[in-house]
């Protein structure tokens, strides 16, 4: 089992960026599956974005298309989601997810039970 460790989080105003970090180690850059999630209070934990580690197949929910970009650089073992437009409910704890397996990046939805590592999570707050 690797470790996962989240970065980048913080507060901006409506239209504003952040860029997310998060340290994966102990996964292989050429057989994982790695994914944001994030969950606002009161809420279910939902699906970001998904990526195989290796690089290629990307996979977002809606309501981020267009706005967010997740990537990877396999060389630093490190995970990106680039987060554009912010809008308020943008807001809540992002967490950073992996599967050793690639297999978990071949399903048509985005789902907890998917990923079996997770990261303490970087929180997001977006005002408006």
């Amino acid at each position: 089992q690797g470790q996962l460790a989240e970065s980048g989080g913080g507060s901006v105003q409506a239209g504003g960026s952040l860029r997310l970090s998060c340290t994966a180690s102990g996964y292989s850059s050429s057989r994982s599956c790695m994914a944001w999630f994030r969950q606002a209070p009161g809420k279910e934990r939902e699906g970001v974005a998904r990526i195989v580690h290796s690089g290629g197949s990307t996979y977002y929910t809606d309501s981020v298309k267009g706005r967010f970009t997740i990537s990877q650089d396999n060389a630093k073992g490190m995970v990106y989601l680039q987060m554009n437009n912010l809008q308020p409910e943008d807001s809540g704890m992002y967490y950073c997810a992996a599967n050793a397996y690639v297999s978990a990046c071949r399903g048509p939805n985005l789902v907890q039970h998917d990923f079996t590592g997770w990261g303490q999570g970087t929180q997001v707050t977006v005002s408006s």
